[in-house]
């Protein structure tokens, strides 16, 4: 019997990783039933990768109420899989939280991700895969750190406020009250940028403008990180600021390396290797890979990408299909080693229409057909 491994992003605002998985095996047999279709739910570490990888490693939602980026409580869901948490910054901290006229990186806080960690720790979670991709703070993590009850304070000893505009007041940092146990636990994060934490490539400059910062705040926060990571060098005994990474997330990356001895990994990765996913290759003749829109950012660390990586080492072609494909990418990601690429939107069809849930589950069997009829598969 052949073998074709599934393994596509989620088609945001449309269909679930595992949903695409489902309307490409039902195309396939629809061709032949006579072939094993293997459906791997995955994701880039960003939008949807809790989905995929609580699928994927069998466990369960939680949904919990945390402080949001302004202080005000939203609704988060992480994935609790045996003694494995799947979180995703965004979902307490994310900048689609706040509306765009509200957005300012001077007040926002990274506290609701860290009250995720401390649920899921209280639950039995001593691993923690992690996506920071999307956030709304420029605090370093701060937020998080007082949610794992890590103490901030001026130089009079009063404990700091919450927001990127209180971290440059932090003169010393108290670990008496971090949760018991929290240090050994396992951290490792999903970190598609190479940023520093300061200076022209940092987390203030480059992302902050996007947050809501303006020129000057925009300054005074880069000036505000650079004095809080003198101030953690001195605890931790080393300065990981410059460190790849350390910038993401408006420093969030840092303070999961210098507080938590986190692990920072591309996305795609981390979610392949926490899926085994070279093993699910073993046997296949072809892998079907996808996601909502293929264009030339597909090849910069994309799930797509990825999956193409992996399945290369074995000598297993590759097809990649998008919800849209930018036609000037087409001959990009052919190059990089796709075999075949392939929109499953009709021509002239709108996208709003498109990414309804029966029509694109639709379009997706569609297009498989016609790839099974002309692979002759």
């Amino acid at each position: 019997m052949r073998k074709i491994v599934v393994a596509s992003d989620s088609f945001k605002g449309s269909l679930t990783s595992r949903q695409v998985g489902e309307a490409i095996a039902e195309g396939i047999h629809k061709v032949s039933s006579g072939i094993l279709c293997d459906i791997q739910a995955v994701a880039d570490g960003g939008e949807g990768t809790v989905d995929a990888l609580t699928s994927a490693l069998g466990g369960e939602l939680v949904k919990v109420s945390v402080t949001g980026p302004l202080g005000n409580p939203v609704e988060a869901c992480y994935g609790m899989c045996g003694d494995t948490a799947v979180i995703e910054m965004s979902a307490a901290g994310g900048i689609t939280l706040i509306e765009k006229e509200k957005r300012n990186p001077w007040l926002t806080t990274s506290f609701g991700t860290g009250e995720l960690i401390r649920d899921a720790f209280g639950k039995g979670c001593r691993k923690f895969l992690i996506g920071i991709g999307g956030s709304a703070t420029n605090d370093a993590g701060v937020g998080m750190l007082q949610a794992l009850g890590f103490r901030f304070k001026d130089r009079e000893g009063d404990e700091v406020g919450y927001g990127g505009g209180e971290t440059g007041r932090i003169a010393s940092i108290d670990f008496s009250e971090v949760i018991p146990g929290l240090m050994d636990a396992e951290f490792i994060v999903a970190c598609d940028v190479s940023n520093p934490l300061t200076g022209p490539e940092g987390a203030s400059r480059i992302f902050g403008p996007q947050k809501g910062a303006d020129a000057d705040m925009v300054e005074r926060l880069d000036a505000s990180l650079r004095s809080f990571a003198g101030v953690v060098s001195g605890y931790v005994g080393a300065d990981r600021s410059m460190y790849p990474g350390a910038g993401a997330a408006g420093g969030l990356g840092f303070a999961f390396l210098s507080f938590l001895g986190a692990r920072l990994e591309r996305g795609v990765e981390m979610v392949l290797e926490a899926v085994d996913f070279d093993s699910k290759l073993a046997g296949a003749d072809l892998v079907i890979t996808g996601e909502g829109s293929l264009d030339r950012q597909t090849c910069m660390g994309k799930t797509p990408f990825g999956v193409l990586l992996h399945a290369r080492k074995y000598g297993i072609p590759v097809i990649a299909i998008g919800g849209r494909v930018e036609p000037e990418a087409v001959d990009v990601l052919r190059e990089a080693g796709f075999a075949e690429v392939c929109a499953v939107m009709p021509e002239g069809m709108e996208l709003r229409e498109a990414m309804r849930y029966d029509v694109a589950v639709g379009n997706i069997e569609r297009a498989v057909i016609r790839l099974m009829r002309n692979l002759k598969f």
